[in-house]
């Protein structure tokens, strides 16, 4: 039988003022998915590229645990855009064969007013062939109960997005202001400036 859940999720973040800009923040999307994630539970694959093993989620009378490689990119205007390339359910190997993951996300800043904002989506989508118990299971219930857990998903994204990120930008904007600014544009200590 197969089954497709979906859900979106919307975020709106005012940010505070800090010393640099959160564009500057946003051109490191390595930054941005180690404040949207347990670091314990992500694996950097390449510059753009991530696997991020999700917790085990129970779905009826399963349990189940997505992994999900992830690319990750930022814009000029400091929009950072996110978007799954590879998935797997890891221990029931009946549905890993039969199930894939799409979550499209994006991130970026506003100002509205002289204030700066963060404004966000993510869509995530699952399309799954569910085995033989779940057939008798009336398909209303599966997508119901399906759709409920992608968005609990997301919901714990954007808490942890809407705390850690903003902790996570004011402990960088007060580490770069922290470095002269003649060192942070040569690279090199006052005594060793070039005259």
């Amino acid at each position: 039988m197969n089954t497709r859940f979906v859900a979106s999720q919307s975020v709106e973040i005012a940010v505070p003022e800090q010393p640099v800009p959160i564009q500057h923040y946003l051109r490191q999307p390595k930054r941005l998915v180690y404040a949207l994630v347990d670091p314990s539970r992500m694996e950097q694959l390449s510059q753009d590229q991530f696997r991020l093993k999700m917790r085990p989620l129970s779905f009826m009378m399963l349990s189940i645990q997505p992994t999900v490689d992830m690319k990750v990119w930022a814009d000029a205007d400091g929009s950072i855009h996110l978007k799954s390339v590879r998935s797997e359910i890891r221990g029931v190997e009946y549905i890993n064969q039969r199930f894939g993951l799409n979550l499209i996300g994006k991130l970026y800043p506003v100002e509205i007013n002289g204030l700066t904002y963060l404004k966000g989506k993510a869509d995530l989508e699952v399309k799954v062939e569910l085995p033989p118990p779940f057939w008798f299971t009336p398909q209303a219930i599966l997508e119901a109960t399906g759709n409920a857990l992608l968005k609990s998903v997301l919901l714990t994204v954007k808490q942890r997005l809407m705390h850690q990120l903003l902790l996570d930008y004011r402990h960088w904007a007060s580490e770069e202001t922290e470095v002269p600014v003649s060192e942070r544009k040569t690279g090199l200590s006052p005594n060793q400036q070039i005259i």
